[in-house]
């Protein structure tokens, strides 16, 4: 199956290099209009989501959320993480952001190079650096310092400036969520004729509530929403061992079982290594148990989220590529992963003619 991969390179690497800081995503939904159109797709805007469809729309459902992580400018020369100010994730509220992820946070950016856009045209706002990053004892908040960006005003998004890597077989970049709505993207090229769904504000808790209301605009129901994304592990040698990563469930809802087994059966009969991140994060927290280590979350995902909320109307499964660095400058993946995640999606919209 010729997946035209070099041409699905060469679209990453134009993607990548777009901004799409969490809750100032118009300007890359522009650039995604534009690019799924040349490739055929009819594309129509909703406040949250961006619909690409087919000649057969219902034939399949994917989605994949397309913001990454990124700062907003919050006062003269302040600046904050874009994900915890879109997501209302402050003390003012009751509902802050815990100590342990500011200071994950905190020194994962340090010497970036930033760039600011205005967040309606994307039009090019100047470049900065990230000198320094601290928590706030007074708001409980993160706060960044940064070299020439005092001009900016409050509201104004900054993007980290990246580029993709490719070397000895691996993809590096700030992959999340780009990655997957490139594959998204691509597939129109190679004559996809259903569904893509591109959402905003994945990274604040948010995009589910706009995927849920275009289901319940047109009054649609379904069980076969396939949703796509990156998924960590904490090395690039765990990444290895497999191709995709499926999952039965998250921590908000079990997903639908006759999907799963689809894209599990359609992984065995093309050969296509798989595992399920449930099941790994449930070994893990048998051993971490047992040794009386730190017990770790399933993960709350847009998939259990939108089940969740919908009360069933809406349900499906997930599949996504594992990576390593996860939500930093260098996440990881391989070139073998990504070349057999296009071909997996390719053949799950073969089944559902």
């Amino acid at each position: 199956m010729d997946v035209r991969f070099d041409n699905f390179i060469d679209l990453l690497k134009s993607l990548i290099r777009h901004p799409s800081v969490v809750g100032a995503e118009h300007p890359f939904f522009r650039v995604l209009q534009r690019e799924l159109e040349e490739r055929g797709a009819n594309v129509t805007w909703y406040e949250g989501v961006l619909v690409a469809q087919g000649s057969y729309p219902h034939q399949t459902l994917f989605s994949a959320h397309i913001d990454r992580h990124g700062l907003i400018c919050t006062g003269p020369n302040e600046f904050q993480y874009a994900a915890f100010v879109s997501g209302n994730r402050s003390d003012l509220l009751g509902n802050s952001v815990s100590e342990e992820l500011m200071k994950k946070v905190v020194g994962r950016f340090s010497n970036t190079p930033v760039y600011a856009y205005d967040p309606w045209s994307g039009a090019y706002r100047g470049a900065g650096k990230i000198n320094n990053s601290y928590i706030c004892e007074y708001r409980n908040n993160l706060i960044f310092e940064l070299a020439g960006m005092d001009h900016l005003v409050a509201g104004t998004p900054l993007g980290f400036n990246d580029k993709l890597m490719i070397e000895d077989g691996l993809l590096r970049g700030q992959l999340d969520n780009v990655l997957t709505a490139a594959v998204l993207v691509h597939l129109f090229e190679l004559g996809f004729k259903g569904t893509a769904f591109f959402t905003a504000q994945e990274e604040a808790g948010k995009s589910w509530r706009y995927l849920l209301e275009w289901f319940r605009r047109f009054g649609v129901s379904t069980d076969r929403l396939i949703v796509v994304d990156t998924s960590p592990y904490p090395d690039i040698d765990t990444v290895k061992h497999q191709q995709v990563v499926l999952r039965h469930k998250d921590v908000n809802a079990i997903f639908d079982e006759n999907m799963t087994s689809q894209l599990r059966q359609i992984c065995s009969d093309n050969g296509i290594l798989y595992s399920f991140k449930d099941e790994y994060i449930e070994a893990q927290n048998r051993r971490a148990v047992k040794n009386g280590g730190i017990i770790t979350s399933l993960g709350s995902t847009e998939l259990g989220r939108i089940i969740l909320a919908s009360k069933g109307m809406v349900n499906g499964s997930t599949v996504q590529i594992p990576t390593s660095g996860y939500h930093t400058m260098s996440e990881t993946t391989t070139l073998d992963a990504c070349q057999t995640f296009i071909r997996l999606l390719l053949n799950i919209s073969e089944k559902h003619k």
